[in-house]
């Protein structure tokens, strides 16, 4: 053979690259081809999982809304109506009161029935209060003063070595264990006891001293 037909033989014979099927450019622009698509498709499924928690936080955000509008509500009502029970057993004492003036009335205004019926009327919102309120009254009358029960509103001398309830202008209560009105009363003092200032002599009407 000769160098020229060798030549042109060597011309015609496939290359390396054509070999391998594809260029070195060729397989990149094939490589990142693919990686967009991954990524495009990654992408998505975030948007589709972004699109899917947002609809989770608007349906939790409404539903915190909605709780949140009904506790109020119930607060509402539940300081509205907190004393109906209440009332209710109150409204039970109004109709003894127009009972007993009925009564009164139909037997020609009769002072004895009516007061007969008052003092049940009486001894029974005593014993509910008490009972089911767990409201009671206290006594005052002879008890050493104390601040923390009695209110002196007037002061006398007397014999007793501490300052003494002697006589109880209003009664006091307690509802459970807290007292809920303090007893307005007067005191007597020691004998020669001098009032110093926030003693119940010193509070007391110039009068009453």
């Amino acid at each position: 053979m000769s160098k020229h037909q060798q030549t042109r033989g060597d011309a015609n014979a496939p290359s390396e690259n054509d070999r391998e099927g594809q260029s070195p450019a060729s397989a990149d622009a094939s490589a990142l081809e693919a990686r967009v698509k991954e990524l495009e498709g990654a992408n998505a499924a975030l948007q589709e999982e972004l699109s899917s928690l947002k609809d989770q936080y608007l349906r939790k955000l409404a539903d915190y809304e909605n709780f949140r509008k009904r506790m109020f509500r119930e607060k509402d009502d539940a300081v509205q109506f907190a004393n109906s029970s209440l009332i209710v057993d109150l409204i039970g004492v109004i109709d003894d009161f127009d009972r007993a003036a009925a009564s009164a009335d139909a037997h020609g205004h009769d002072y004895a029935a009516l007061h007969d019926g008052v003092r049940m009327i009486h001894a029974r919102l005593i014993g509910l209060l008490e009972s089911k309120y767990g409201l009671k009254r206290f006594d005052s009358a002879g008890q050493v003063f104390d601040p923390n029960l009695h209110e002196a509103i007037a002061s006398e001398q007397g014999d007793s070595e501490e300052p003494t309830v002697s006589e109880e202008f209003l009664a006091g209560y307690r509802l459970h264990d807290r007292v809920v009105r303090c007893a307005k009363v007067k005191v007597a003092m020691p004998g020669g006891t001098q009032a110093s200032p926030g003693s119940p002599e010193a509070d007391a009407p110039a009068g009453d001293q």
